[in-house]
């Protein structure tokens, strides 16, 4: 790809990412409890106006990282379950996934939440096949237009600092089979792009673009997408101007609480000069001085406070944050003594928040997971994926429906399901050595009569080839 050529795909497909860019950080923003109300200015004035609001608290509520957090426990702290056909594959594609997958699956999640869409790159070298999170706000996708609107290219953006000390910024571009790469500095636009080296991190000749070229054998872009939902919003779009209003109330509430300690001296005919001298004054003798002539007094002002009425507010802003915001309100009361199977109730909404994201995220690592057995030349034609949710449940009533599914499920699927199983493969291996055992121990315990019976055999045979012997 010629510069003229990547210039013009940069120029089509970045307009409109800054807005992206933009959303996704408000919601970062959020989720590190960087709510708005800390960055807010107040009206020109205000404070010489009002000679009662001299606080100025800025308190900030994370609700949007507990809903986000609540979410991404409830879904992958048991991540998924891959099954692709056979025992010899599945312990394949698992040593692949390794220790980390867990935690780029909660990355995942949550990167999805916050910025609608969650990316997954992969790529193979001399040492095997890799895998890692990108940040969203770094890819620009490129899609067919036709109706099943697959990914056709890739465009990675961000910036790196080079040898010379300058920042730049990059532009990878992604193909089905190759991947090339551009950059500017940040001081100038596109119109000066110019050749980069993924290899060697550094500008170079345009005469040598073509052998800079990355060329790889995945056969397709080597990124996978994985959606929040099908909306293509994130989870603080519902909920943000209810979390503004519960940080401005409370924070105001802290205000008047605050400000209602200080009394506000109101002053006529004092006879002083000056404000400092009237402090000091009633610091040291306990009184003032107030001029004869007209009406002197003094006297205070303070504030009062609608308690009731903020808390009434306090109280159905936090209830529509997180029925808007399809969590769970983890207040101590809203739990008394309700059974496990009432508790279950509570999770609705939260069920109904994963089980949109799963919709998305099943298609992402299958695809994911056909990518690992293509690398490994494993046949996996249909891929099965077991989800398991962490909330509470009903152990004893679970595991008595696995017993009463004998005979009629397999004994795979009734391992899979059982409450008390968290690796089925490892349990099925652990039942197949039992059977073994108890195999061995029952030929052990019943073998000399099996002895017995041999050898009273073999002595009758012997008997009759002697007896046929003495008549021959």
């Amino acid at each position: 790809m010629d510069i003229q050529a990547a210039r013009k795909l940069i120029k089509d497909y970045a307009i409109g990412h800054g807005d992206f860019v933009f959303r996704a950080d408000i919601a970062e923003r959020y989720y590190k409890n960087e709510n708005d109300i800390l960055y807010a200015k107040k009206e020109d004035g205000e404070e010489e106006n009002n000679p009662l609001r001299n606080a100025d608290n800025r308190i900030p509520h994370n609700f949007h990282g507990l809903l986000v957090n609540q979410k991404a426990s409830y879904m992958f702290t048991y991540p998924p379950l891959f099954d692709v056909g056979n025992q010899r594959g599945n312990d394949m594609v698992n040593t692949v996934l390794g220790d980390k997958f867990p935690k780029v699956c909660k990355s995942l999640c949550v990167s999805a939440s916050n910025n609608t869409v969650a990316w997954l790159h992969y790529w193979t070298d001399e040492e095997g096949f890799h895998y890692g999170q990108v940040d969203s706000r770094q890819i620009i996708p490129v899609w067919t237009e036709d109706l099943e609107k697959k990914l056709s290219a890739v465009l990675r953006v961000y910036r790196k600092i080079l040898d010379d000390g300058k920042t730049y910024v990059v532009y990878e571009i992604w193909t089905d089979t190759q991947c090339q790469a551009f950059c500017h500095e940040t001081s100038s636009t596109t119109d000066l792009l110019l050749h980069y080296s993924m290899m060697e991190h550094c500008i170079i000749d345009i005469e040598h673009a073509e052998s800079e070229a990355y060329i790889h054998n995945e056969g397709r872009v080597p990124f996978i997408p994985f959606f929040n939902n099908d909306a293509g919003i994130t989870d603080l779009q519902n909920i943000k101007s209810l979390i503004d209003a519960y940080d401005k109330v409370y924070s105001g509430f802290v205000d008047d609480l605050e400000d209602i300690q200080e009394l506000i001296f109101i002053l006529s005919g004092y006879g002083g000069t000056e404000l400092n001298e009237f402090l000091k004054d009633l610091k040291k003798y306990k009184t003032v001085k107030l001029d004869d002539d007209g009406t002197p007094g003094l006297s205070t002002l303070t504030i009062d406070i609608p308690v009731e009425a903020r808390e009434k507010m306090l109280e159905l802003t936090r209830k529509a944050i997180f029925e808007q915001g399809q969590g769970i309100d983890p207040q101590p009361e809203n739990y008394g003594n309700a059974s496990g199977e009432a508790l279950k109730f509570m999770y609705s909404l939260l069920e109904l928040k994963a089980g949109l994201m799963e919709t998305e995220f099943r298609l992402g690592f299958g695809e994911f997971i056909h990518a690992i057995c293509k690398n490994l030349n494993i046949s996996c034609e249909r891929i099965v994926q077991t989800w398991t949710r962490n909330m509470i449940r009903n152990d004893a009533e679970t595991a008595s429906i696995c017993s009463q599914s004998v005979g009629i499920l397999s004994q795979k699927t009734i391992v899979k399901n059982h409450p008390f199983v968290e690796d089925p493969e490892k349990e099925l291996k652990y039942l197949e050595e039992e059977k073994k055992k108890e195999q061995e121990e029952f030929e052990e315990q019943y073998s000399p009569f099996v002895k017995k019976q041999e050898n009273d055999s073999k002595g009758d045979d012997k008997t009759q080839n002697k007896n046929e012997g003495q008549q021959g």
